[in-house]
């Protein structure tokens, strides 16, 4: 069954995801997993850092304690999907894709916390597409599993860049328009290590 990202997140990314990712994804299924777990646990310390940095504002620590809390709940269910199918968690090298974002990073104050939000905006909105993507390459299990997911991957999204609008002294959309550039280039370009936010496999 074919499913899609929702409309907002497939206008919010410069490009949509390959096809010869998505062969090498169907093929690398173990890695895949792998990385995907990994993947979870940094987007629920990324949220706990914010917590930590920003504790004066509220609604902002509000949200990312909700936030790590699910996607930890995320990675328990990967690895029991990784449990089922003989798949050991192991540690992994850090992606291209998340250095390159984070150089992005202006900083000072307010523009840091404002880029940090934009970031996890657009890293949601590809775990998304991804998620959606992906579907039809997997078996039922995975496949339901992902489908599973799109909400609250959405929803991340969704209030990442609420909150990067809601902090701005200034409109976002110019920061906004670079860093989707420099993402879809990291999507669209050749990556030497595959990862679930890895570029076209090289």
């Amino acid at each position: 069954m074919s499913v899609s990202a929702p409309e907002d997140i497939v206008s919010f990314l410069g490009c949509g995801t390959p096809e010869a990712w998505l062969r090498k994804a169907a093929a690398e299924l173990p890695l895949l997993l792998v990385d995907h777990a990994q993947c979870e646990k940094k987007a629920a310390s990324s949220a706990l850092q914010l917590m930590f940095r920003y504790p004066e504002d509220i609604e902002l620590s509000t949200r990312m304690s909700k936030l790590a809390r699910e996607e930890l709940r995320h990675y328990e269910q990967v690895v029991k999907i990784m449990q089922g199918r003989k798949v050991s968690d192991r540690k992994q090298t850090a992606s291209r894709y998340a250095s390159a974002l984070r150089d992005c990073v202006r900083k000072s104050e307010p523009y840091r916390l404002v880029d940090m939000l934009i970031i996890g905006a657009f890293i949601e909105a590809r775990s998304c597409e991804r998620f959606a993507r992906l579907i039809p390459y997997l078996d039922e299990e995975l496949a339901t599993f992902y489908r599973g997911l799109l909400e609250s991957e959405g929803r991340h999204y969704r209030n990442y860049l609420k909150l990067a609008k809601e902090r701005s002294p200034v409109d976002i959309s110019d920061r906004v328009t670079y860093i989707r550039e420099v993402e879809a280039d990291l999507i669209r370009t050749p990556d030497s290590e595959f990862r679930f936010h890895s570029g076209i496999p090289a």
